[in-house]
């Protein structure tokens, strides 16, 4: 399993060997200022001037779309169709693994199920409302109404099981 690189922070240094460091021997790899961000996990706050290397696939390797408390109402619970909704956050290591999952069977039951996604750190109050303690977690909706909940990493065809229950 290959890893995921999400963010490195490299000082802007000019003295060997951090100078020889050439980005464009990497593919898929861009540099952008660093902004100042609760969010980041590192043990002490990135010195001034410097540098985040970022993978560009992180942007296009969610295909499924995310949903938040403003449009929950309107995508999920109106929706005509049925509804998957994964409960994920971007520091959780199993949810990644079930992200190529999600991202397949959007495209499999594309028109027949809608699926979403929850980041749990951004949306703690759809997480809440629905009991979500352990993530991932995926939930499955059918006219308004939760059906079924698989909590964990699973195999897609524990996923395709709940799904063809409901369409």
């Amino acid at each position: 399993m290959a890893g995921v690189l999400e963010t490195l922070i490299i000082p802007r240094v000019s003295a060997p060997p951090f100078a020889s460091v050439r980005l464009s021997e990497f593919r898929g790899l861009k540099m952008l200022p660093t902004r100042s961000s609760a969010k980041l996990s590192t043990t002490r706050s990135p010195s001034r001037g410097s540098t985040r290397i970022v993978c560009e696939a992180q942007d296009t390797a969610v295909g499924v779309a995310a949903v938040t408390d403003p449009d929950w109402q309107s995508l999920v619970l109106k929706c005509d169709l049925p509804v998957l909704v994964e409960f994920w956050a971007p520091w959780c290591g199993p949810c990644r693994m079930i992200h190529p999952v999600i991202d397949k069977l959007a495209k499999d039951y594309a028109g027949k199920l809608k699926c979403f996604k929850v980041n749990t750190d951004d949306c703690s109050t759809i997480a809440t409302q629905y009991g979500i303690r352990s993530i991932p977690t995926v939930l499955i909706f059918k006219k308004g109404e939760k059906k079924e909940a698989v909590i964990g990493t699973v195999p897609e065809s524990t996923l395709t099981t709940c799904i063809e229950k409901y369409l």
